[in-house]
């Protein structure tokens, strides 16, 4: 098993070290546009112009001309509503010409540097954390969707659920305790556990007023991410908003049905004179209650963000997110399933307005996250990133869950007590850009630990037992503070501790073996100590092992036509380490998934239509299941299978007009597990077909300028709460649509939203009853 890692390092290593044998008559330049420190300013056009080549700075502000005839030429900088600036080059033989430059901002508008204008910050799809290296989109092999904040403005999202929708094959948001967020990808569930390409580990409701755009890693990504926090289906990345070096920012108040209010404020200023030092602020204060019977959720958020330019190569930053909220724990419900071979929930009589629950029962929660990174230029060629995230998030209250006790009757248990959780990240990375010979290398050499300790100190009460299709004369009997407390207080008391280490090393290199051809290839060696569960009654620790991974990374890229058309394929592996023992003391190793993907991506048009089409298959193996033999035992062979095929698209086909679509479709199923679910689809893995779409157009001249109208919405077929060969409960499909009227000009906007329109009964995979309609407005300034 370790053999096949250790050739593919070794294959690594011959293509860098046999790279001369490509070597050209030809030159090359490169360079890197920045706003006047360090810091990148990506999407800028940059052309030669006797050439008429053209290409444009990914998010980091690099860009690159691989293979150039010797000569000299004009080096054309393009900024739209900013003067072009040209600049003479010299290229030689088997030389490589390096130019930089800055650009400065030309807009104090929010967000980021405006150079390209509003179509390319929304249709084009890049990102530095799915590789960890300056490599675009179309130069990575990995599949990744980006949700910008400007699109986020558009649909007027005021939660993160919301904001989910745009990402292909997310399905309905599943809310957890403390209403964190779960949501599907390639038939795996995936939690947004990154912000800013670290490990997050919130356990509690996020609030999106400093997301700058929200990316989807797709497919296992334990090679640069570890495996504590990946799922097999990917990563959520929340990158958040930055400071920037003009005096600007953006009050926002939102109102809408069920009593929503969410004030907004975003601030940024420049702290001292040479504009060194930068502050931004974003804070938001949220509440609403549910379109049940009973629920709400008030909170608040502070997320400031500090940065500053020590000198020309250092940098620091400093950014913090605090949260806290209160409110009633979101629904949840299991059906009684003994002797019903298939039922729906649409068809049970579930009351859809009913909570169930109680707004006395409520829970708090608050979450910390603080991130400080120095950045420093080592050279031309090198670039050396320290990071260091802490986490901490807590919860404490009443949280419920509702069981079936026959085909009509239902019983609430209520967990009553306190939960923690904390976590250090640590990350050094070094990224180089360089040649060996006349092959272009931009490697990544990092080195992280991580690690997460958890407290629990919980008790569980169960109520009584009542007919959910009656009126609920008797159930808040017992659905009560008084008598919950009161029961706590004789309840089996769950008091524990628990810690967890995670040492990796990682490695991953992007040759470029021709212009057009690149090839990525990484490698993780993971070392994971699980120092057990500590049960405070019995002062007896339990579960403590460690296990040692290699986790492999490869993919290629052929571009058909530079930085517009390319094809791509990967292998990416991800895995979650086991603990425990066989019937005969074999001790388990870390389970293992394998993707194999293959696809087209395109930026054409100038950037008026973009997108990715891609198939891909994940084998799951080495699952701990039930030892058919001996059913007080273990063994680890099971196995699981999803594939499928995603698309996703952006384009602008007019002026103003802008357009949005996804499509995922997964199969999955069981291969080798327990008898009771071999060769069914995994209940977990939710919807084989989803779609979501968006599309806006806003006037651009005239005396309606700034008028705009939106429509969307999001489609999922039926699913599965529970799937056995002896019971199933169906979720059934889904068709949500959604609309908004705006108007923009200068310094304003005004915008009114209408969320599912047809007014959709539609549940999520914990049967939790979504809203139905209701309206949202918004007014904003800008100053």
């Amino acid at each position: 098993m370790v053999k096949k890692p250790f050739h593919l390092l070794l294959f690594f290593l011959c293509v860098i070290a046999s790279s001369s044998v490509y070597a050209q008559t030809t030159g090359s330049i490169r360079g890197k546009i920045t706003n006047g420190g360090p810091d990148g300013v990506g999407r800028v056009g940059v052309e030669i112009v006797e050439l008429g080549e053209r290409t444009s700075t990914d998010i980091n502000g690099n860009y690159a001309f691989p293979s150039v005839a010797p000569g000299h030429y004009t080096l054309a900088v393009k900024a739209a509503r900013f003067p072009e600036k040209q600049f003479p080059v010299a290229v030689k033989p088997q030389g490589e010409t390096v130019f930089n430059c800055d650009v400065y901002p030309i807009s104090h508008s929010i967000g980021e540097v405006v150079v390209l204008g509003d179509r390319e910050r929304m249709i084009r799809r890049e990102s530095t954390t799915a590789a960890r290296l300056p490599v675009s989109n179309l130069e990575n092999p990995q599949v990744f969707n980006v949700v910008p904040q400007q699109l986020l403005e558009q649909q007027v999202v005021t939660d993160l659920g919301q904001a989910f929708s745009n990402i292909p094959g997310a399905g309905v948001p599943i809310a957890f305790n403390q209403n964190r967020l779960v949501i599907l990808s390639r038939g795996f569930n995936v939690q947004p556990k990154f912000r800013n390409g670290l490990a997050a580990f919130i356990q509690t409701s996020i609030d999106p007023v400093n997301i700058e755009r929200i990316e989807a890693i797709k497919g296992p990504s334990s090679t640069l991410f570890g495996a504590s926090e990946v799922s097999y289906g990917g990563l959520i990345n929340r990158v958040t908003k930055k400071p920037y070096k003009e005096f600007g920012g953006e009050a926002s108040y939102s109102m809408g049905s069920w009593e929503l209010n969410r004030l907004t404020l975003d601030v940024n200023a420049p702290v001292n004179r040479s504009k060194t030092l930068l502050f931004r602020m974003n804070a938001a204060g949220h509440s609403e209650n549910s379109f049940q019977d009973a629920g709400f959720t008030k909170s608040c958020a502070f997320t400031p963000s500090l940065s500053y330019q020590v000198n020309s190569k250092l940098a620091v930053s400093f950014d913090l997110e605090h949260g806290i909220n209160k409110g009633t724990s979101p629904v949840r419900f299991t059906p009684y399933t003994k002797g019903i071979v298939s039922q729906d929930i649409a068809d049970m009589g579930l009351p859809y307005t009913r909570s169930f629950a109680s707004n006395n029962m409520p829970y708090n929660s608050q979450a910390t996250n603080v991130i400080v990174q120095a950045n420093y230029h080592i050279s031309e060629q090198w670039n050396s990133q320290t990071t260091i995230s802490r986490t901490s998030s807590s919860f404490d209250g009443y949280t419920s869950q509702l069981s079936g006790r026959s085909a009509t009757t239902l019983r609430a248990q209520v967990t009553v007590g306190k939960y923690e959780y904390y976590t250090t990240d640590l990350q050094q990375n070094f990224t180089g850009d360089f040649k060996l010979g006349n092959l272009r290398n931009r490697l990544l050499v990092g080195f992280n630990y991580y690690n997460y300790k958890a407290r629990r100190n919980t008790v569980n009460v169960n109520t009584a037992t009542v007919n959910f299709t009656q009126p609920l004369t008797t159930y808040y009997r017992t659905f009560s503070k008084y008598y919950v407390d009161s029961a706590a207080q004789t309840a089996a008391v769950v008091n524990t501790t628990g810690c967890e280490n995670t040492y990796g090393a990682y490695i991953s290199n992007v040759s470029n073996i021709t212009a057009n051809l690149l090839v990525m290839l990484s490698l993780r060696l993971d070392r994971f100590e699980n120092a057990g569960t500590y049960t405070v009654s019995t002062g007896v620790t339990t579960g403590k092992y460690g296990q040692t991974a290699l986790s492999p990374k490869l993919g290629v890229v052929y571009q058909l036509l530079s930085e517009r058309l390319s094809l791509f394929g990967n292998y990416l592996n991800g895995f979650t380490n086991q603990t425990g023992s066989d019937v005969n003391g074999n001790t388990f190793k870390p389970e293992q998934a394998n993707q194999f993907e293959g696809g087209m991506k395109i930026d054409l048009f100038e950037h008026k239509l973009a997108g990715t089409v891609s198939y891909y298959n994940i084998q799951v193996k080495d699952i701990v299941r039930t030892d058919p033999s001996n059913a007080d035992y273990s063994i680890q062979n099971g196995t699981q299978e999803s594939k499928g095929v995603e698309v996703d698209l952006a384009a602008q086909p007019l002026s103003g007009w802008q357009l949005f679509a996804g499509y995922a479709y997964n199969q999955s199923r069981y291969k080798q597990i327990d008898e009771t679910l071999n060769g069914l689809r995994p209940a977990e893995s939710g919807s084989a077909h989803q779609a979501n779409f968006w599309t806006s157009y806003k006037i651009g001249r005239g005396a309606l300028s700034g008028l705009g109208i939106g429509f969307g919405g999001n489609y999922g077929s039926k699913s599965y709460q529970t799937k056995t060969n002896t019971a199933e409960v169906i979720i059934p499909s889904y068709l949500v649509l959604n609309s908004t009227v705006f108007y923009q000009c200068k310094g304003f906007r005004l915008a009114l939203k209408a969320n599912n329109v047809t007014n959709e009964k539609y549940w999520s995979a914990r049967l939790a009853p979504q809203k139905p309609f209701n309206v949202v407005g918004n007014v904003s300034f800008n100053f």
